[in-house]
């Protein structure tokens, strides 16, 4: 059995069971491709199409949208609008089993099928009483929204169905081509190398290749590294300089004799240029760098246009001193 509301294609004619008279096809664009004649039927995402609501003791409501829905090979697909709710009704309960019944979107087409009509359809696809329902399977040019759990006995009479947990969404998404499914799923089989599909929020990427969905990662990106290219003040000689460079994270490592006088803190240490590093290895903002000569450590500014600069200094052989002929080492991370 099938319970229907429905509305015209473009060129149907009047029928009876039509509740609408001017709903249109939907321009979607060039859609997701489901082989080389086939397009990926599904919803088309944009708020929260096809929603459903219960309406009633019986009664569903289902909420506005869009979709593809596909037909047989020689069909083709159909795009579809539903520009306002449709509300449709269950038959009552079996009086002995549950069943499983479905929402779909079916398309009609005299010049495919037997139904005479022009039409696109909101139905509901009546499964079978079982001990172990399952849902219905559905005609070409369907595509299911929603299964619904009608248990034994249901009607208006005695509460009728429990909205909160009958529902099990099956709103299956496409996207125009190229363009990444939303809440896809790994069992569906992509169609093209590159198809790209959005599954529990993580990105996976279509494989032909492997006849599977690989879960996507960005590209390694290269590691540079530089061992010179820092320019050295006066007052200091450059003993060794390493730089390496992952993506736009950079981590220095410089070797600096104190060749200038010793600094001494009175209190606080004069700020002294060290050296600057090079064009394409500095921060985007001001860093602060650890320095250490082994017997005292402070601190090194590292502006935007490479300078570091030493401002802080505890410790040392001399009470709080940066001695002449010490070998400061700086090291720092940061972001590009």
């Amino acid at each position: 059995m099938t319970v229907r509301s429905a509305w015209l294609l473009p060129g149907g004619t009047d029928s009876p069971g039509q509740t609408r008279e001017d709903t249109r096809l939907a321009p979607v664009g060039t859609m997701l491709p489901d082989g080389e004649l086939g397009t990926r039927p599904g919803v088309i995402p944009g708020g929260d199409p096809f929603a459903a609501t219960g309406a009633g003791a019986m009664s569903l409501q289902v909420a506005t949208g869009r979709a593809q829905v596909q037909g047989t090979a020689a069909q083709g697909a159909y795009p579809v609008c539903l520009d306002a709710p449709e509300v449709v009704t269950f038959a009552d309960g079996d009086a002995q089993f549950d069943r499983i019944d479905t929402v779909c979107l079916h398309v009609y087409d005299a010049l495919f099928d037997t139904a005479g009509q022009n039409l696109a359809a909101v139905e509901v696809i009546v499964g079978s009483a079982t001990d172990t329902p399952t849902a219905p399977t559905l005609d070409p040019a369907c595509l299911p929204l929603w299964d619904v759990r009608v248990p034994a006995g249901a009607s208006a009479g005695v509460g009728g169905i429990d909205w909160t947990s009958a529902l099990t969404d099956r709103r299956r998404y496409t996207a125009a081509v190229g363009g990444i499914v939303p809440r896809g799923a790994l069992s569906d089989v992509g169609a093209y190398d590159g198809q790209y599909a959005d599954v529990e929020g993580l990105l996976y990427r279509w494989s032909t290749a492997d006849d599977e969905w690989q879960l996507y990662r960005a590209p390694e990106l290269p590691v540079e590294t530089i061992t010179d290219g820092a320019d050295t003040a006066t007052g200091w000689t450059l003993n060794s300089f390493d730089a390496r460079r992952h993506g736009r994270v950079v981590q220095i490592l410089g070797y600096w004799v104190r060749s200038g006088e010793t600094l001494t803190t009175n209190p606080n240490i004069a700020d002294t240029l060290i050296a600057t590093l090079p064009t394409g290895w500095r921060p985007v903002v001001l860093v602060e760098a650890i320095a250490s000569n082994g017997y005292g450590f402070g601190a090194v500014a590292i502006g935007t246009d490479g300078k570091l600069t030493v401002r802080s200094w505890a410790g040392g052989e001399k009470a709080n001193a940066l001695e002449k002929d010490t070998n400061v080492r700086v090291a720092a991370t940061f972001v590009q």
